[in-house]
Formats: C-alpha cells, structure tokens, sequence
C-alpha cells in the first residue's frame, strides 16, 4: 500500500500531530474535506471531548475535518468509505481484482459520482492508496 502526501497534506499532518497529540499516519482530500487516518484505537481521543480537537483544526485549516480509522485491510473496505462518504449511503461494495463497483440508489449514485467526476476521481485515488483498487465503478 502506497500513501501519496505533497507538502501540503504533510503541513495538515503536522497541525493535526501538533493539536491532538497523536500521529497522523496519512492524510487526504475527498469532497472539500480533509480526512485524517488514525489507528482504531486513537480515533476517539483525536476527535476530542465534546469535539474540541476537530472544532479547532477546522479553524486553523479552513476546511471541514473527518477523523476516520485506518483499514487494516481488504475486510475494512466497506466500512472505510461509509465512514468518508456520510451522510450519503451506498448498498454495497464489490471487490472484484483491483476493480470496486459501489451498489447505490439513483440520488446516492450522483452524490458519489460528483459534478465532472471529482469525487469518483478522489474515491478512486484514495481507494488506490489503502486497498490496491485501479477502477472504481458505481452503479
């Protein structure tokens, strides 16, 4: 698994290290937020009591924050996405390869497809990072 981070993304991390006191291990954009991977265990302490932590970096970044826990692997996948995409909801994911269909209703379909494609391209790329998936199909 091979996690991309520009400068930028790196500058996020610190931030994130320096306000919770926990290691970020990655980082990325997907649908005008930012998301921070942590481990399972940290997530809680990361967000912070009565949502201090994320309340502070939104200030201090300018964007919105989700604090999500890494996949420890292929198993995850399901609940990785769900956890990035809320509010909107999909049926399910199929792995097949290194290609993953995403099963949604027709308003869930446009919502994760985005205008132009973005956020299937964000999806796919982050998807590529974490899992080894090349395609990403919705249907």
């Amino acid at each position: 698994m091979i996690k991309v981070l520009d400068m930028q993304f790196i500058r996020y991390a610190n931030i994130f290290g320096k306000t919770t006191r926990i290691r970020c291990n990655h980082c990325f954009e997907y649908n005008n937020s930012i998301v921070f991977a942590v481990p399972k265990r940290f997530v809680m302490k990361a967000i912070g009591k009565g949502n201090a932590n994320l309340e502070k970096l939104s200030r201090i970044i300018g964007k919105r924050i989700k604090i999500v826990a890494e996949p420890r692997g292929k198993e995850d996948i399901e609940s990785f996405v769900s956890t990035i995409t809320r509010p909107v909801k999909f049926k399910a994911i199929e792995i097949k390869g290194e290609d993953a269909v995403i099963s949604a209703g027709s308003q869930n379909k446009a919502s994760l497809i985005g205008r132009n494609r973005a956020r299937l391209n964000e999806m796919s790329n982050i998807l590529d990072q974490y899992f080894g998936v090349k395609k990403v199909m919705v249907k």
